[in-house]
């Protein structure tokens, strides 16, 4: 774990500070969907990884709501280092994943880029064409503190890539429902649901009771399209109320099969 500076200077914990400041990127992007977050809300942090977003939050507004969730315990130290860091008491972290129901599970980690760990390796593994272009549109579309890396060649991303994934670990960890959670902390209302939890997105969602979704105002999500499940994850909301549903790519991933999800109701 380090201590580094992001691009306006807040102070955050890592394991990797390229990643750490890609993450904050990834955060803004999030937050330029035209998320309206204001004082006193309660935002819901699904695979918070070390908790750019809770921090972010957490130094934006005097009195915020904040329950992080990350199941990857070398991932989980950094975040609850970053909460405590923040000074808010309503920044809540927990060493658990979210799935369709309380089980333990297996989870694939990549000490190289710890952000790819997931519950579905077979979304990195095997779609090897998708993956290369995300690591390539990453690479492109880095930071300017990170201007170094636009002089890579193109030739050795697959090398790169390859690096990302090695050294991987098995570690099994605690799931839980979003509604177990919900019911667990007594939450009364959720304005901001982000799910980013790498293949796992669909459970989060089939994991909420019906009485659940009517607290949720707003979610935030990413999604991998395998199996058609960005077409799933749209039917989903709809069928939950959602009328808004905002798809999105972001820049450097138009050849991935990542996608932004932003809906509202």
């Amino acid at each position: 774990m380090k201590k580094i500076n992001l691009n306006d200077g807040t102070l955050i914990y890592c394991l990797k500070e390229t990643e750490a400041i890609v993450l904050d990127e990834h955060i803004k992007g999030y937050l330029d969907l035209g998320i309206n977050i204001k004082e006193n809300d309660t935002i819901i942090d699904v695979g918070a990884n070390i908790g750019v977003l809770g921090l972010r939050l957490s130094n934006k507004f005097q009195n915020i709501n904040i329950y992080s969730l990350e199941p990857i315990p070398i991932i989980y130290d950094v975040l609850a280092k970053n909460a405590e860091m923040s000074f808010n008491e309503n920044f809540k972290t927990f060493q658990l994943g979210i799935s369709n129901e309380a089980k333990k599970i297996i989870f694939t980690y990549y000490p190289n880029s710890p952000a790819l760990s997931t519950s579905k390796p077979e979304i990195w593994e095997n779609n090897s064409i998708s993956f290369l272009a995300a690591v390539e549109g990453s690479i492109i579309n880095l930071p300017k503190k990170i201007w170094w890396a636009k002089l890579i060649p193109k030739i050795l991303i697959p090398c790169i890539a390859k690096y990302l994934k090695s050294n991987k670990q098995q570690i099994i960890s605690e799931v839980i429902t979003l509604s177990n959670l919900i019911e667990n902390e007594k939450i009364k209302k959720i304005d901001l649901l982000k799910i980013d939890c790498e293949g796992e997105e669909l459970n989060v969602l089939n994991g909420i009771k019906r009485n659940h979704w009517l607290i949720i105002k707003s979610i935030v999500m990413e999604v991998c399209d395998i199996n058609n499940n960005l077409e799933k994850s749209k039917k989903i909301l709809s069928s939950n109320g959602f009328k808004n549903i905002k798809i999105e790519k972001e820049k450097g991933f138009e050849e991935s099969q990542l996608h932004n999800i932003f809906a509202t109701r």
